[in-house]
């Protein structure tokens, strides 16, 4: 199962309904891990030191920061862009596949938006 870490502004209703529904799924949140507050470098840096791939509402900035990672060929464990407007179902559902179907080598220098369909 591939670790994930929840930006400070990615909404808690999905992390905590993730948490009900899958209950060994392996998902910090960056407040939780006294990371508020951070510009996102130092987000990104602290989620490749941590091997977890990061979900974010933040579909502008984080994503233009892990796309430098990537080009500096510096270690960035994926990022998940979610939009806000999707319901809280649509995306527990997507991240629940994300979580339990696929490698922390499938997400690796990537950026994905969810839906995933």
């Amino acid at each position: 199962m591939i670790r994930l870490a929840a930006d400070e502004d990615f909404n808690n209703d999905v992390v905590r309904a993730l948490r009900r529904t899958l209950a060994d799924v392996n998902i910090v949140g960056v407040r939780e891990a006294g990371r508020g507050g951070r510009p996102d470098p130092d987000v990104l840096a602290w989620a490749a030191e941590e091997g977890r791939v990061l979900l974010t509402h933040d579909v502008t900035t984080m994503t233009r920061h892990a796309l430098d990672r990537v080009a500096r060929c510096e270690a960035m464990p994926g990022v998940i862009a979610v939009h806000q407007r999707l319901s809280i179902s649509v995306v527990v559902d997507d991240l629940l596949l994300v979580a339990t179907c696929s490698l922390p080598s499938d997400w690796a220098d990537r950026i994905h938006f969810l839906p995933l369909r």
